[in-house]
């Protein structure tokens, strides 16, 4: 660190992405990326459309990819906002709603980001520890009185709560905006964005990252009331107008439009969890209901920091945290078939060697 540095970030602790080791070849299981590719016609959109124009500034308003987003979720255009990744999106939300006034709240075992923000942004926020089995208890956030931000499903865990019970959560705090991270709700989960219509303090983020097989990309968005895309505007203008690149709005649009090829990918992801949880199981693993792209597991013989290193020493990475509540656990992204038949072979092989 310098000495030029503002002395606000003295002390800030920066949010920790996952590993992107280029040492080796891995079979990469810790950052919740797809394991397909984008649909071939999204390729196509790319080549075809936007190669010949990256000397020119993208479209600042992303119309052609707002209105193609409102006509698949049944919204308004003036519903739609675009951000580089949904990381932007809650660096956007943290920015505009949250002040000494409007605290935040938000699980305490959740995305990283969240508490990063919060001190970036030298907000007061209530980090709400999680129940028992790492259970999300809604009523703890209904009538909170400060703004609130929940991944569901939730990240690490993958657990999920149900659209009546986040309904709750927004009813009980009609002057706060609550956000809904659904990162990962199109692996087996149900969304609340039919809320947007009823309650004009509701933002639900999504992503292209996961399901959409865009990580790369960088493409996030949220829907929300247009009072709402109206305040992430103001702020979006007042730091980066072109913050969507024109090849990511043309494979964006694409992917949209190829729907049913990302459904049945995660018709598939969903079908190697059930498949992966259940050979952990037979070796002694407790693993979390999910309905992510991803598990939350440990081994009752194994202490989790010795299971992420020895896969990794064997060519697998899953994530890892040393948080002392969650220390025992690895995060296991889902991906093909064979990938995690080699993760089950390594973990298998560690037993015999460790155990």
């Amino acid at each position: 660190m310098s000495k030029f540095i503002s002395k606000r970030f003295d002390t800030l602790e920066a949010y920790v992405p996952g590993e992107q080791p280029q040492d080796m070849q891995y079979v990469k299981l810790n950052t919740n990326e797809s394991p397909f590719p984008p649909a071939p016609a999204v390729l196509e959109a790319v080549n075809a459309a936007e190669i010949n124009h990256l000397n020119l500034y993208p479209d600042p308003e992303g119309k052609v990819l707002r209105e193609t987003l409102a006509k698949h979720y049944g919204v308004k255009l003036e519903n739609v906002f675009l951000a580089n990744g949904s990381d932007e999106l809650l660096n956007f939300f943290f920015m505009t709603f949250c002040d000494e006034e409007k605290p935040v709240a938000f699980p305490a075992v959740s995305y990283g980001f969240y508490p990063v923000y919060a001190n970036l942004y030298r907000l007061p926020y209530d980090a709400i520890p999680l129940r028992e089995d790492f259970r999300l208890e809604p009523e703890d956030y209904c009538g909170i009185g400060k703004n609130v931000v929940i991944a569901n499903p939730n990240a690490p865990t993958g657990r999920i709560i149900s659209v009546d019970e986040i309904e709750k959560i927004v009813k009980s705090n009609p002057n706060h905006v609550v956000m809904i991270d659904e990162a990962y709700i199109d692996f087996g989960g149900e969304s609340c964005l039919p809320l947007v219509e009823k309650y004009e303090n509701l933002l639900v983020c999504q992503t292209f990252s996961k399901f959409r097989s865009l990580a790369g990309g960088r493409l996030g968005f949220a829907i929300g009331s247009p009072a709402l895309i109206e305040d992430l505007d103001k702020i979006k203008y007042s730091t980066n107008s072109y913050n969507i690149n024109r090849l990511t709005m043309a494979a964006a649009v694409a992917t949209i439009e190829n729907d049913e090829y990302y459904v049945n990918n995660s018709r598939i992801i969903q079908a190697n969890r059930a498949y992966t949880v259940e050979e952990l199981g037979k070796l002694g693993f407790e693993t979390l209901p999910s309905k992510a792209n991803f598990i939350f597991t440990r081994c009752k013989t194994v202490d989790g920091g010795t299971i992420y290193r020895e896969l990794k020493a064997k060519g697998v990475l899953v994530r890892h945290w040393d948080k002392p509540e969650i220390a025992d656990w690895c995060r296991v992204t889902i991906g093909s078939r064979e990938q995690m038949d080699v993760l089950l072979e390594k973990v298998r092989e560690i037993l015999k060697e460790v155990g």
